[in-house]
């Protein structure tokens, strides 16, 4: 615990910012000049994705896992009960979507049976909502002080998270309030942003120079794609304070993670948020060394040999790409899919929660990639779309879902909010990209076809939650009790891979 408080502390000393923002910068550099020398152009596109999900316990109340649980591709996240699985990079191809289907399907086995020895269960889910058996409020708010430092107990023991805990609460007079219709609370740790879980696909791009154009087609595709994917429109039934709980499923947001993230953060800095446009692909490391440091750590401090592989030679600029929090991130260095000598360039695509199934996870990743590629090879104008109506578009579809006000630039040019429009467009463009790129007919639809039945059905998960609490509490069960109705309901329907149209 000494070594751990040691570590926490340094962090937060001024010397040590200066030394590492002195390091970010002789990193950034070198990535700039690896840029103009075309050392991130790669053959071709490649995709990834990371899952994050949570435990529960055999009556479905949040748990912390244990340790059996992690091996390599599933790591630890910000909570006691989170994990994270991620797949390696594969082409973007029929063989590739296979491949990280069937890596992500694997894995997330292998969790789950770890699990099940423990009497656990892993949830694909974006906000558990059954607390466990303390209550969130003291699960949530359960810290120590150690030498001037908060420890928050349920957090993840990792320097690195209680770092950036104790330099955000240094900011906010040591407690951060979240706001949410039904919902005014004050803690005193950041750990409530573990209330939520998420996916993050990763599109490699393959040249450099034309990374901007991609990067800002995707800005436009964040509303529509998310209106789609909306998953977290409850908290937990004994965080809130109200007396009609028909009146939080009238004003609730569709999609809580994108507030409950941005608040757990922006009350010390204005981190997280929709991202600005790109000219080059050199402005995303000027933008991310511009970016307010936070609780800076130092290589040395944890190993002290030789700085071998690019996650080594630049480990203070990927600990401050880390903590740079926009819900569209630009991610360069690091492996191609094809682990040479080179690195690579890829958009990481934020905002998107986790999803029911393995099945509607990938498709996800198959929208994203296919729909952002699609796009630019057809020189679509979406890139065009005003970044205010775009990021408008995306708070507009965390509110109301697939009721929002959405924005978007037509083939022909013209500007439209009709949505009809929009979701005709948007899934055409993603077959056009999936088939650009040797993706099959069958594989395309077994992807695609469940979101888009999501769009002619009107079913997201997060509609599906409200209106199954709505029938509980119509049925005269309080909201507690129709929340965990609901929840135990979805949990059990997330195992059997049915896509939620189709979940009655």
């Amino acid at each position: 615990m000494a070594e751990f408080i040691d570590l926490v502390a340094r962090s937060l000393r001024e010397e040590t910012r200066s030394e590492f923002d002195r390091r970010v910068d002789e990193q950034a550099a070198r990535l700039t000049d690896a840029l103009r020398t075309g050392r991130l152009d790669n053959p071709g596109f490649g995709l990834g994705i990371e899952l994050e999900a949570y435990a529960v316990d055999e009556e479905n109340r949040l748990a912390r896992v244990p340790d059996s649980v992690f091996d390599e591709h599933c790591d630890r996240e910000l909570g006691e009960h989170n994990v994270e699985l991620h797949t390696d990079p594969t082409p973007f191809d029929d063989e590739g979507i296979a491949a990280q289907a069937a890596s992500l399907r694997q894995d997330y086995r292998t969790a789950q049976r770890a699990a099940a020895q423990n009497g656990l269960e892993i949830v694909l889910d974006s906000m558990w909502t059954i607390p466990p058996r303390e209550g969130s409020g003291d699960y949530l708010g359960a810290v120590r002080e150690c030498e001037g430092l908060s420890i928050a107990e349920n957090m993840t023991s990792s320097p690195r998270y209680c770092a950036i805990d104790n330099d955000v609460l240094g900011r906010t007079g040591g407690s951060i309030p979240l706001s949410v219709p039904g919902v005014d609370q004050q803690f005193p740790s950041l750990l409530f942003e573990s209330l939520a879980s998420s996916i993050q696909p990763h599109l490699q791009v393959p040249d450099a120079e034309a990374f901007p154009r991609y990067y800002n087609t995707a800005l436009g595709t964040l509303g529509p794609v998310l209106a789609l994917a909306t998953n977290s429109p409850l908290l937990p039934p004994d965080l809130y304070a109200t007396d009609d709980p028909y009146d939080v499923l009238e004003e609730t947001s569709h999609e809580l993670r994108i507030p409950v993230f941005e608040q757990s953060i922006n009350r010390a800095w204005e981190k997280v948020r929709f991202p600005d446009e790109i000219g080059s692909a050199a402005d995303t490391i000027d933008r991310l060394v511009a970016d307010p440091t936070c609780a800076p750590f130092l290589r040395e401090w944890l190993r002290d040999d030789e700085r071998e592989t690019f996650a080594e030679q630049f480990w203070e600029l990927d600990h401050k790409r880390g903590t740079y929090w926009r819900w569209l991130r630009a991610v360069i260095g690091g492996q191609p899919v094809d682990r040479g000598d080179r690195w690579s360039i890829r958009i990481e695509y934020r905002p998107l929660p986790t999803q029911p199934t393995i099945r509607e996870n990938i498709g996800l990743q198959c929208l994203v990639a296919g729909l952002v590629r699609g796009l630019c090879v057809a020189d679509h104008p979406l890139e065009t779309l005003d970044r205010d109506a775009a990021e408008r578009s995306f708070y507009s579809a965390v509110e109301d879902g697939l009721d929002a006000d959405l924005a978007w630039i037509t083939a022909d040019g013209d500007r439209t909010t009709d949505s009809s429009v929009i979701y005709e467009e948007l899934f055409e463009y993603a077959r056009r990209g999936l088939r650009g790129q040797g993706v099959s007919s069958d594989t395309i639809e077994e992807f695609l076809g469940p979101l888009e039945a999501r769009w002619t059905d009107r079913t997201t998960p997060s509609r599906w939650k409200l209106a199954r609490v709505t029938d509980h509490l119509d049925a005269g069960k309080e909201f507690d009790e129709a929340v965990r109705e609901m929840q135990s309901e979805y949990i059990a329907r997330a195992t059997s891979e049915e896509p939620i149209t189709r979940w009655s």
